[in-house]
């Protein structure tokens, strides 16, 4: 039993000698951290690799979402323009251009009394580079007489650079104007390096210093304060992440700053730094980059800036809202002194020009946006266009240039035509018309492109666009295509119609009774007069003698795309229409029955300036020449004898013009439309809660139009003559044959085989010369 015992006891001895010893807790510890080690290995390499296609990806790919950019049409200069001096300053302050004593650079203008020294910046058009040059345009009165170059040599014409009057921008609202580093001017990049980043061309991204500088300032804030930021942390955290102060945002920001500039040279991102950096806000609108920021605080292209101006924009990286200089200017030169300062003590600039540029002021232009968003009316009808072929996304991202045919001349005046004959109007009639509103549309009858556009009497406000939105009865403005309507079917110029009271029984048992202005009725009167004097009751009888139909169809063929119901008040204007559709009626009228299409756009290309979209001219005969000279005559006795007479106590009587009143139910709305040579002209007044009015379509809208027109100086209207058209003289009052020099006689224009057979019995006599009469009208006033 002993020696089993002992067996026993030496065999759990054994056991004991070889089983294995737990690791203590230090080795099982390291075990874990370096398993954990192992693990954030791998999770930070796998990080660094998504960091890095990211950052990859979005540098090399498409950095910024660009607006479309919208330009007027370049001003063309050649001798004999009829273009005033007045005009070109104009133009010249739509471009932002600096007059000065002496045109030493691109974008300056110096003024004489009969000349103009303008060194212009050149521009990349659709069809080629427009260079840089020096112009001298002389004048003779209202027109240009000569143009030369630097050498003197005389040059047959020379174009402007386009106004840049707009953008459709993202939804972030985010704007700017890519530039290259080449383009930045002098001391641009040593400015924002010797304030934002003295070490920028010697680091690798970070900065180890700026580091521990700014964790020290944060332990002794107890919070995050300062970042310690590179120039090329700053692009990696505007262009891939927030702006929030975090230590999680910030442990991200310095791998992808070190991988930016392992990848991409100093001179790439300082460029790409040049388009991202915030520099300002315009409302809604982010301003990034300094090429826009040029623009939003000198209202000059970049190139363009001096050392005081290129100092200012770099004091204001460090932070825009603080040193805004139109809110703080003092803060503002004091940031941008020191700036200066810096500059010269890295010896980038000598100490004469730290001491030039310090006694500038700061040049900031009063407005923040002195011509983006001028013409929020104008553009408005320019994205409608754009809509309907281009997505929403494309618009706002691929950096479109859109070519449009704003005349930026023109829109001024009507412009001012509008506001100042408004304001002149409420000061006589009193609070009566306190709110009361307008829209404007010119376009060029001969092309049918959109000149100008007016929404309201405040001219830079974003909103309602009474010029295509405000969609009110037009009154008398219909009666041309109910007398055309009526022309066609046999009707002459001559034509006797009665002029008398009139009742009209309507499905719903209610009664039409129209009444002429005045409540007076004429009689037996000739068609041309019932027109040009615009009287209601005889347009109705003969609107209802023709039918409904035959007026619908005759709108329709003007121009008109809306669908309107036949019923009688039709036809003295019951249908709404905004002044743009307007504008589209008359169009075809002006055009001697060609109808036109309106547009606003004449090209659109890519961010590479290749063509994606022209709109050419488009063209259709929708009503004979022959009717559509009769109904010219018509409008333009409406200025000379009717109800637009006034005209002539501000224009020439030299100056041929056409068109018709329009005054509504209740004077509601004050109409006019008509057109000169070159201009055709829309305009509406009324108010925007509907109610009446102390204006008729005389004495309120046509002063508008007439103020513009003598401030446009257009050339006269010339109606064409078709071969089948002769002149005869008519005895008014019967509408029969009579001849020159017999009582109540006057010339008259008929389609050949339509003139009255039956003589007066003073006789008769076939006119060849249509344009007698006008020059015994010129020889009467």
């Amino acid at each position: 039993m002993a020696k089993k015992r002992g067996a026993a006891a030496s065999r759990a001895q054994k056991s004991r000698k070889t089983a294995p010893k737990k690791p203590s807790w230090k080795r099982r510890l390291l075990m874990l951290m370096l398993k954990l080690t192992l693990v954030m290995t791998v999770i930070a390499a796998v990080g660094l690799v998504y960091l890095d296609a990211q950052v990859r990806a979005k540098f090399e790919g498409k950095r910024w979402a660009l607006p479309a950019k919208v330009y007027a049409r370049p001003l063309e200069l050649f001798p004999g323009q009829p273009l005033s001096r007045d005009d070109l300053k104009i133009e010249l302050k739509g471009l932002g251009y600096q007059f000065t004593s002496r045109a030493t650079q691109p974008g300056s203008a110096e003024w004489a009394s009969s000349r103009v020294r303008v060194y212009t910046r050149g521009f990349n058009f659709p069809d080629g580079q427009e260079r840089a040059q020096k112009l001298l345009i002389d004048f003779n009165g209202a027109s240009v007489s000569r143009i030369r170059d630097a050498a003197g040599n005389q040059l047959p014409l020379a174009r402007l650079e386009p106004v840049l009057i707009g953008g459709i921008y993202p939804k972030d609202n985010e704007d700017r104007d890519l530039i290259q580093l080449s383009e930045a001017p002098p001391h641009l990049a040593d400015a924002l390096i010797a304030i934002e980043d003295r070490n920028y061309y010697s680091h690798h991204g970070i900065s180890l210093r700026g580091i521990a500088r700014a964790m020290l300032v944060n332990i002794k804030a107890g919070r995050f304060v300062q970042g310690g930021s590179t120039l090329t942390q700053q692009l990696i955290k505007n262009f891939y992440l927030s702006s929030e102060r975090s230590l999680s945002r910030k442990l991200a920001e310095i791998p992808m700053a070190i991988l930016l500039d392992l990848h991409y040279s100093k001179d790439e991102i300082l460029q790409a730094y040049l388009n991202e950096v915030y520099l300002g806000q315009e409302g809604s609108r982010a301003i990034h980059g300094f090429g826009l920021a040029s623009q939003y605080l000198f209202a000059q292209p970049i190139r363009e800036l001096k050392l005081h101006q290129v100092a200012l924009m770099a004091a204001m990286v460090k932070g825009p809202s603080f040193y805004d200089p139109r809110r703080h200017p003092q803060r503002a030169k004091e940031r941008r002194n020191l700036v200066l300062k810096v500059l010269q003590e890295q010896g980038s600039i000598t100490a004469d020009e730290r001491a030039r540029a310090e006694q500038q002021p700061l040049g900031v232009v009063k407005q923040q946006s002195l011509q983006k968003g001028a013409y929020p009316a104008y553009l408005d009808l320019v994205k409608r266009q754009l809509r309907e072929e281009y997505p929403e996304e494309a618009l706002n991202s691929e950096g479109l240039r859109v070519f449009t045919a704003l005349d930026p001349i023109a829109q001024i005046r009507a412009e001012n035509s509008l506001v100042e004959v408004t304001a002149s109007l409420q000061k006589r009639y009193g609070a009566s018309i306190k709110a009361l509103e307008g829209g404007m549309v010119v376009s060029n009858p001969l092309s049918g492109e959109v000149l100008a556009v007016v929404g309201g009497r405040k001219t830079r406000y974003q909103g309602f666009n009474r010029a295509l939105d405000a969609k009110r009865p037009i009154g008398s403005l219909i009666k041309p295509a109910v007398y055309l309507a009526a022309l066609e079917q046999g009707y002459t110029l001559a034509s006797i119609i009665e002029d008398k009271p009139l009742e009209v029984k309507l499905p719903n048992g209610d009664v039409w009774r129209p009444q002429n202005y005045g409540r007076t009725s004429h009689g037996p009167v000739p068609l041309h007069r019932a027109l040009s004097h615009s009287y209601n009751q005889s347009t109705a009888r003969l609107g209802l003698e023709i039918g409904t139909g035959k007026v619908v169809d005759m709108l329709k063929r003007l121009g008109l795309q809306r669908e309107v119901t036949e019923y009688p008040s039709m036809l003295l204007g019951s249908t709404a229409l905004s002044p743009l559709e307007v504008a589209q009626l008359y169009q075809t009228i002006a055009g001697n029955g060609f109808q036109v299409p309106m547009r606003a756009i004449r090209m659109v290309t890519d961010s590479h300036n290749e063509e994606l979209s022209r709109y050419p001219f488009h063209i259709q005969q929708t009503v004979d020449g022959g009717t559509m000279h009769l109904i010219q005559y018509a409008l333009q006795e409406v200025v000379r004898e009717g109800t637009a007479r006034s005209v002539y106590s501000r224009l020439p009587s030299s100056l041929t013009v056409a068109g018709k009143t329009g005054t509504t139910n209740d004077q509601r709305d004050s109409w006019f439309a008509g057109f000169a040579g070159d201009r055709l002209a829309v305009v509406w007044l009324g108010l925007d809660n509907n109610k009446p009015l102390p204006l008729t379509g005389s004495s309120g809208a046509l002063r508008v139009w007439t103020e513009f027109m003598a401030q446009a100086h257009p050339q006269p209207f010339v109606a064409e003559r078709p071969e089948n058209i002769q002149y005869h003289w008519i005895e008014d009052a019967t509408g029969l044959m009579s001849g020159e020099g017999c009582e109540g006689a006057r010339q008259l224009p008929f389609i050949e085989g339509t003139e009255p057979k039956e003589s007066s019995g003073c006789g008769d006599n076939v006119i060849n010369n249509p344009l007698d009469l006008f020059k015994r009208w010129f020889r009467s006033e």
